[in-house]
């Protein structure tokens, strides 16, 4: 008896295996490093009023992948009275640009003002936080940098505890 054997030709551009779209999305990935776009105009993203409050998403990855960043979420947010209360694992860096404030974080205000630097740190658990303009009707805005890779490895999750009152339904 005479075992048949079948064989199939791969079409064109399929991907052979996941060790094949491994090396295909890093080569994608350096290549996007060294080529993708390297400015972002501030006309190019907008306010959105969110759970958090007013916010502007400026990076964040695979959502604009035009940009040679795709590690990073870089967004701002306009502090008009506060923002929501909620949890993460940390690893989050605020630059106040604008303004005067104050944040709560596990209980305890830390008061700021434009030029500081705010760290919420990596902590089991989470962290509990929420931000707050000291004078309403007035300009505050900070600029908040997370670095993707570092948060995934310490399992980053989000948990809203209290929505930021202008939220009236979902934010996109």
């Amino acid at each position: 008896m005479v075992d048949k054997t079948r064989t199939k030709a791969r079409e064109p551009g399929a991907s052979q295996s996941m060790y094949d779209l491994d090396v295909k999305t890093r080569r994608e990935f350096i290549e996007r490093q060294e080529t993708g776009k390297l400015l972002i105009k501030a006309n190019e993203r907008e306010f959105r009023i969110t759970r958090q409050g007013k916010s502007k998403y400026i990076m964040y990855p695979n959502v604009w992948p035009e940009n040679a960043l795709q590690d990073w979420s870089v967004f701002m947010q306009d502090l008009v009275v506060h923002t929501g209360k909620h949890r993460h694992q940390g690893g989050l860096i605020i630059f106040v640009l604008e303004g005067r404030g104050y944040t709560v974080v596990e209980g305890v205000r830390m008061d700021w003002k434009k030029g500081d630097l705010i760290l919420l740190p990596f902590k089991e658990g989470g962290v509990e936080h929420q931000h707050f303009n000291v004078e309403p009707g007035t300009s505050c805005k900070w600029i908040a940098m997370i670095h993707i890779p570092m948060s995934d490895q310490v399992s980053n999750f989000f948990e809203q505890i209290e929505l930021n009152p202008m939220f009236s339904g979902t934010d996109k």
